[in-house]
């Protein structure tokens, strides 16, 4: 089903980096990163989820593809 904050939109806290495009919300008080929402390089609007915060998700049947940040 769609996404659904069940905290008040004031809550969560908002950090952008680099580009300043995608406004990734945290938790101000555990920090924890829910989600992020913005637009991709052609425009389009699109938002992300950690799956670590939905409900009856089992983590060890997500493929986990590595990604070398370090050496970009």
């Amino acid at each position: 089903g769609p996404f659904a904050l069940l905290t008040p939109k004031s809550d969560p806290a908002t950090y952008t980096f680099n580009n300043h495009i995608i406004q990734h919300r945290f938790c101000a008080r555990c920090g924890i990163h829910p989600f992020a929402y913005g637009v991709d390089q052609k425009g389009n609007k699109m938002a992300a989820v950690n799956v670590r915060c939905l409900e009856g998700i089992d983590f060890t049947k997500i493929p986990v593809q590595p990604f070398d940040g370090r050496s970009l």
